[in-house]
């Protein structure tokens, strides 16, 4: 298995896109931290223990697993997780940064509650977690950073200001970690994911109970396992998606065209030749089929 005696860290990984993952990893031979702290898809609330729940099914499967309840988004509950492993299983070789939360709503009507209540879960539960385990991994020499991003940061959606920012800034920690821990053992990439989960449940004619096959959202936990792995030892900083039962790779954000002069340009002289040479190359916004009517 790609995976035998790793310790893998996977949160939010209760229900949905997490859930798959985790199992994914389990059936590659890892144990696992289920980190879950079991809240609506707002993050309010409980509902009931679906962390033991998961843990339940890899035992079931031959693998081992131990609940965590912590909010990713405390910086102390974030360490509680990471030691959760290595108290647990004696290391930690793989983070997983799946928790979420949606609360979307157009600029108009978000609340500055509901953006940072998004931005806490995602980005800064993102850079929590790594915080506390990137410095253990880098002691071991060995580490599997994958990061979950979105479409929604990479290229816009209606409705989503709070969880497209949180997602784009997930996309920039990926590339600074990668950069900073290249040559240490350590990879980091990021991955957004697709399927039908509590989380896309508002979309309209979306039904999360009765998902296309393409939309299952286990499928993503094959990618991730295999840049969990030491196959992908040599793969870093990238950018990838899933697209039905295929899988992508985003192209990272960089210059594809040069308006130049020698010397300084002033707005007429933009505006006379800005068609000529960006024009071409000016992309689509938003993603198509997924506009949120809120």
């Amino acid at each position: 298995m790609m995976l035998d005696n790793k310790v893998a860290v996977v949160t939010g990984s209760g229900r949905g896109i997490g859930r798959g993952i985790a199992l994914a990893l389990a059936r590659e031979g890892a144990r696992l931290v289920i980190n879950d702290v079991g809240c609506a898809v707002d993050g309010r609330g409980g509902e009931g223990d679906p962390a033991a729940q998961v843990c339940r099914e890899i035992e079931e499967l031959g693998g081992k697993a131990v609940p965590n309840y912590d909010s990713v988004s405390d910086f102390a509950g974030a360490a509680n997780i990471i030691d959760t492993a290595v108290r647990s299983f004696g290391r930690i070789d793989i983070l997983v940064n799946n928790a979420g939360i949606v609360r979307d709503r157009s600029i108009a009507k978000m609340s500055e509650e509901d953006f940072d209540a998004v931005l806490a879960v995602h980005l800064k539960g993102t850079f929590n977690c790594g915080r506390h385990a990137l410095p253990i991994m880098k002691e071991q020499g060995f580490g599997r950073v994958i990061n979950i991003t979105s479409s929604a940061g990479l290229r816009g959606n209606f409705g989503q200001s709070n969880y497209g920012a949180a997602k784009a800034g997930i996309m920039g920690l990926t590339l600074v970690w990668a950069v900073e821990m290249e040559g240490r053992g350590i990879t980091v990439n990021a991955v957004a994911p697709a399927g039908m989960t509590r989380m896309t449940g508002t979309i309209p004619g979306w039904d999360p109970d009765n998902p296309p096959p393409e939309m299952n959202p286990e499928l993503n936990g094959a990618l991730i396992a295999f840049l969990a792995s030491d196959a992908a030892a040599d793969v870093n900083g990238q950018l990838f998606g899933r697209k039905g039962f295929g899988y992508t790779l985003f192209q990272q954000p960089r210059p594809v065209a040069l308006l130049y002069k020698d010397g300084p340009m002033n707005a007429g002289e933009i505006a006379a030749n800005f068609d000529a040479v960006f024009r071409e190359f000016l992309q689509p916004i938003g993603i198509p089929g997924l506009r949120r009517n809120k």
